[in-house]
C-alpha cells in the first residue's frame, strides 16, 4: 500500500549535500516526492511510495550523508496522493 512520508529534518543538515543525499535515497529506492531546504536551518521532505520503502528511506534521513549531523526529527505518516512523478530538489 502506497504512503506518504513528511519529515522535517533538524541539526546540521544545510550546506552538507542533505538534498542530494535524500533525492539519491529516494529515487534508488523507487520513491516519490520532494526535498528542500528551510528558511530555519532545517531540511523539509515528502516522500510516497510503498511503506517498506518509505522505512528505509527515514532511517537514511536519520542517519544523513557524511557531514551532517541530525539532532532530530519529525515524521507525519499519511495517504499517498499521487502528486508527484519524480524525486526532485526544489531550490
Amino acid at each position: 500500500m502506497k504512503k506518504r512520508l513528511e519529515c522535517i529534518i533538524f541539526g546540521r543538515v544545510q550546506m552538507v549535500m542533505f538534498r542530494d543525499f535524500t533525492q539519491h535515497k529516494a529515487c534508488s529506492l523507487g520513491l516519490v516526492g520532494i526535498v528542500k531546504n528551510l528558511k530555519d536551518g532545517s531540511v523539509f521532505v515528502v516522500a510516497e511510495g510503498e511503506e517498506d520503502k518509505l522505512w528505509q528511506l527515514l532511517k537514511y534521513l536519520k542517519k544523513g550523508p557524511l557531514l551532517a549531523r541530525v539532532e532530530r526529527l519529525e515524521e507525519k505518516w499519511l495517504l499517498s496522493t499521487n502528486e508527484f512523478s519524480d524525486f526532485k530538489i526544489l531550490f
